[in-house]
């Protein structure tokens, strides 16, 4: 381990003096890591380390606690430990922790780093490590036999049945490939074929229970005589088990909690599929549990991941998949929301508004005349918008079903199409039609059918249930209320199109390309299937109140550089042409390193620009495109005032938030110390 990732200054060895809870105990290891420059915002970084304790316990077996996570407040990988002679509970089924690991690792750690915290975390396996760290005399001491430079005192241990066990790496060497001949001699040859697994191992931050579990795997593996390889799936990356290994297993052990990647690697096999600290805390009833499946010949064949399992967290709650599954219908359709979009503008822009009364182009073109190519352009893009719909359904269904939910899905949305349900209509069919397939794939069908229903029983089914549901059920009930709502927008005026303004405006700056975001985006999309002056203002709004946030830090680190670190300053340039281009996205970096003053501050511009935009009465046909289609804006100047007034509220705002920082704490915050550096051409420590 490089002698910077752990010093004696990050070492306590009476953590009982400041801390009775796990909570102190992490704010008292992470304030000697913020001393030292290596974490820049205490109660930011300590939310991150709670919000991966909430996630799954960080306690375990044996007396130990791992508080761990990646944050933007870390500036480079560091470990603290303390050593508690009572006691504190991190959720650990044998009691409370004595020995404490904070494990600190920036959002971007190289591969590296993350190689040497995991091999601390295969350290903790070994019970004579552990022993040495509970008599070590003082803190130097300490930091040198994590660090490796002290050798465990025992050279010798010994494994769970009393013969010799492999040596563990010092934690600065690289883990080997988790195989058995990279831990141990080769025992004599035995007489029979040994029974022979694959695991894989994987956890939400990818540090330390990933590598423990494999570790604790591969011990048991040792004990019993089994030959097992492990592939650890962590925030370094993987290397995947070789396929011939994969074939020559017997049995398979999935220790993880986030999806499996690759899974259908696996078919066919004996599997053992629990979290991952079981196989921290009961590795060899798991490889017998693999071994009882081998020999009854329980075959599990894993179902291919949907988008959503290959997204996010296996234990996301009901909310979080519904979001995702709007997201991922979401953001199919966009690409076809740019391109039919922008199309369709074009046209108006060079036949004019009545070109949507042109014949069709098949019947009808003349090469050397403009309307007749301003025709072409319209009626391509109207073509493409046509797609909108029936896409977002059927979207929704695939990140719900996977495959099967693409056909009932795309029948649904055409469905609402039709009967003029409109985007509510299209959400409704998409997570129909996930709910038909996936309820059809619980059902058991006869092992003789099985070939033919993806591609003729689910898509039969599922389709005419959908459709069944659509036109006679829920249809003509969403249908009305978009008929409402289109009615609503038509009919705004004064305040209420003002409220509306402010609204549409903070959603789109609040996560700045986040779900709020593109809800506000989607709803006014949905407004340009039946265009009307309600829905063209609605469109207008969100668009320019979305290219606030870039543009004013972009213009913030133009006129108060010093409040900003050098790599902000050069973000800032490229945010430039982000935000005249609608891509609020641009101004995520600034948001991820100070999100405290960079959204508000984004927020209050964008309520100020929506609710002037609407003020204004401007509108806009085209769904994105951003300054470069200000020609074809009602109210175009206007438009442009609404836009820079929004820009200078967040520069404003933004800037007073940071420099009122600085001069209340100018050591408290990385990003305006780094900048001081700067400017002051003293390095900053990496």
């Amino acid at each position: 381990m490089s002698s910077e990732m752990i010093t004696a200054d990050l070492v306590d060895l009476d953590l009982d003096r400041s801390a009775d809870t796990k909570e102190a105990a992490a704010r008292a290891l992470a304030t000697r890591m913020v001393t030292l420059g290596r974490v820049t915002d205490l109660d930011g970084f300590l939310a991150d380390v709670a919000a991966r304790e909430a996630q799954m316990p960080t306690g375990l077996d044996g007396g130990i606690g791992i508080p761990h996570c990646r944050s933007v407040h870390v500036t480079e990988p560091t470990l603290a430990f303390g050593r508690s002679t009572t006691g504190i509970d991190f959720g650990a089924p044998d009691g409370p922790a004595d020995l404490i690991f904070l494990i600190a690792a920036p959002a971007g750690a190289d591969d590296a780093h993350l190689t040497i915290l995991s091999s601390l975390a295969r350290q903790l396996m070994d019970p004579d490590f552990t022993a040495a760290l509970r008599a070590v005399p003082d803190a130097e001491s300490a930091a040198a036999l994590i660090r490796g430079d002290e050798a465990t005192p025992d050279a010798a241990p010994t494994a769970a049945d009393g013969t010799p066990a492999a040596p563990v790496p010092a934690v600065g060497t690289a883990p080997g490939s988790g195989s058995l001949d990279s831990h141990a001699e080769k025992s004599p040859p035995a007489p029979a074929r040994p029974f022979r697994m694959v695991a894989v191992t994987s956890c939400p931050t990818g540090i330390a229970h990933t590598y423990m579990a494999a570790e604790s795997l591969e011990n048991a593996a040792r004990a019993e005589g089994v030959e097992l390889t492990v592939e650890t799936q962590g925030s370094a990356g993987f290397t995947r088990l070789a396929p011939e290994a994969i074939e020559a297993a017997d049995a398979v052990v999935f220790a993880h909690d986030v999806p499996v990647r690759d899974k259908d690697r696996f078919a066919g096999k004996p599997t053992v599929d629990v979290g991952v600290k079981a196989a921290i805390n009961r590795p060899a009833e798991l490889l017998a549990e693999a071994r009882r499946k081998a020999a009854r010949g329980e075959v599990t064949t894993p179902t291919a991941p949907t988008p959503v399992d290959n997204a996010g967290d296996s234990t996301d709650s009901y909310g979080t998949k519904l979001r995702k599954w709007l997201m991922s219908g979401v953001s199919y359709m966009v690409p076809f929301v740019a391109a039919g979009g922008l199309l369709i503008a074009l046209g108006f822009a060079i036949g004019g508004w009545k070109i949507d009364k042109a014949p069709s182009v098949a019947d009808h073109f003349i090469w050397t005349d403009h309307t007749s190519w301003a025709a072409l352009l319209f009626q391509i893009g109207g073509l493409a918008f046509a797609f909108l719909v029936p896409v977002l359904a059927g979207y929704i269904a695939y990140g719900m079903a996977d495959r099967p939910g693409l056909v009932p899905g795309f029948v649904g949305g055409s469905v609402a199409v039709t009967i003029d349900a409109g985007f509510l209509g299209g959400l409704a069919a998409g997570l129909l039609a996930g709910a038909v397939v996936l309820g059809i794939q619980r059902v058991r069908i006869p092992t003789v059918l099985r070939g033919i229903m993806p591609v003729v029983v689910i898509p039969l089914i599922s389709a005419a249930v959908v459709g069944f549901l659509m036109f006679l059920v829920v249809g003509k009930p969403i249908a009305s209320l978009q008929r409402a709502l289109t009615d609503w927008l038509e009919g705004l005026s004064g305040a209420n199109a003002i409220v509306l303004g402010i609204v549409l405006g903070l959603m789109m700056c609040f996560d700045l390309g986040g779900p709020l975001n593109k809800v506000a985006y989607a709803f006014a999309v949905g407004g340009l299937t039946h265009p009307t002056d309600g829905s063209l203002k609605v469109m207008a709004a969100v668009m320019a109140a979305g290219m606030v946030p870039p543009l004013a830090m972009a213009l913030a680190t133009t006129v108060r550089g010093r409040l900003f670190t050098r790599t902000e300053r050069e973000n800032g340039k490229a945010a430039w042409f982000l935000g005249a281009s609608f891509i609020t996205e641009g101004a995520i970096p600034f948001a991820a390193a100070d999100p405290l003053r960079v959204i508000p501050a984004s927020m209050a511009g964008g309520a100020v620009t929506g609710a002037l935009s609407m003020a204004f009465g401007c509108t806009l046909r085209a769904p994105h495109g951003g300054v470069f289609v200000v020609p074809l804006i009602g109210q175009p100047l206007l438009y442009l005032v609404a836009i820079a007034a929004g820009i200078c509220v967040s520069t404003v705002v933004v800037v007073l938030l940071k420099g009122a920082r600085r001069t209340a704490d100018p050591a408290g915050d990385g990003g305006t110390v780094a900048a001081a550096a700067d400017e002051a051409r003293v390095p900053v420590a990496a």
